[in-house]
């Protein structure tokens, strides 16, 4: 008789072939440690998730980054960047931005948990490569102000297919885009002038994302406080960047046999093909610290009329190692 024993997080994966049966280990979370706010992308050959350290405001002052080439092994790339480089911050730092720009990596965030009159907001570094170390860009906050009623947190930042690229961005229930210019230091106008828009969809309350398929605008956000049990994540569908954004469902929340507060994600997309994956944060059972947050990846799926498919949270995540090629 063969007997298997593992623990799934001494190792990032195990694969043991029993013809016609295979055993593997457990993925998500896809790495060990308290992270939430997730952003990935792709860079190059490698998978990439840059994620808040969840911890509180005081110790939440530094984030780490994880790479990796196939959605399974995954790299950690430690304090990338931290308070020391960015002299404004004081605390709180959390829910990166990402992009790459003429061979530059931008790096966006939020700071300080910025309330009317005091100095935060949403803050650019810059690297010359993906694993840092970043640079603050500006010295000061890209955003400070509050405007529309949105707390300058959660951004997101967005190439449209015409090359501009917008920042969706807000907590407190509201959201805004902004138009970046073409070095990210400064904000530029639209056509009419303003400087800031309100897309705030209904149910709208932080952690917004965007992305395209299929020559539609997908507007994903997260409803509900972010530490408590009732986390989720809703998305609309509009034919401009600009909306009008009308809420169509609820595509992750709890599931009582997996873990609870799952929301503020970011979507990734296998280069060339129709396949992609949501990469979120939940709480683990049994974990009821605001803080307690781990971060995953799952499939998502749409129907053959473009809407996503609710998204089935699991222990296993991603199947098996993915090349992109």
């Amino acid at each position: 008789m063969l007997s298997l024993k593992f623990t799934p997080h001494v190792c990032t994966y195990l694969i043991v072939f029993l013809s016609p049966l295979v055993i593997r280990a457990q993925q998500n979370p896809v790495f060990p440690g308290w992270y939430a706010d997730p952003e990935g992308i792709v860079y190059g050959d490698r998978f990439w998730i840059y994620p808040t350290y969840s911890a509180p405001y005081e110790q939440q002052v530094f984030f780490d980054a994880f790479s990796s080439p196939d959605l399974v092994n995954w790299t950690k790339h430690p304090r990338i960047i931290d308070t020391a480089e960015v002299k404004w911050a004081k605390k709180a730092m959390w829910a990166p931005g990402v992009l790459e720009k003429d061979g530059r990596y931008y790096f966006f965030f939020a700071a300080n948990d910025v309330h009317e009159g005091e100095i935060g907001g949403i803050g650019v570094a810059v690297a010359d490569r993906p694993e840092g170390q970043y640079k603050d860009l500006l010295g000061k906050p890209l955003i400070n102000e509050i405007v529309n009623g949105a707390q300058p947190i959660d951004q997101f930042v967005f190439k449209d297919k015409d090359g501009t690229y917008y920042m969706y961005y807000g907590g407190w229930r509201h959201c805004n885009i902004v138009k970046l210019n073409d070095d990210f230091t400064g904000l530029v106008p639209f056509d009419d002038g303003e400087r800031y828009k309100e897309v705030t969809p209904e149910g709208y309350v932080e952690g917004p994302f965007m992305f395209i398929r299929n020559g539609k605008y997908y507007f994903m956000w997260s409803e509900g406080g972010w530490g408590g049990p009732h986390y989720k994540v809703a998305y609309a569908i509009a034919d401009s960047p600009l909306g009008p954004f009308e809420r169509v469902a609820t595509i992750l929340e709890q599931d009582p046999e997996i873990a609870t507060g799952a929301g503020h994600h970011s979507v990734i997309q296998i280069p060339g093909k129709d396949r992609w994956y949501i990469v979120y944060h939940r709480r683990p059972l049994g974990k009821t610290g605001a803080n307690e947050r781990v971060t995953c990846i799952d499939e998502m799926h749409f129907d053959d009329d473009g809407h996503i498919l609710p998204v089935k949270m699991t222990h296993g995540g991603v199947r098996y190692p993915l090349a992109q090629k």
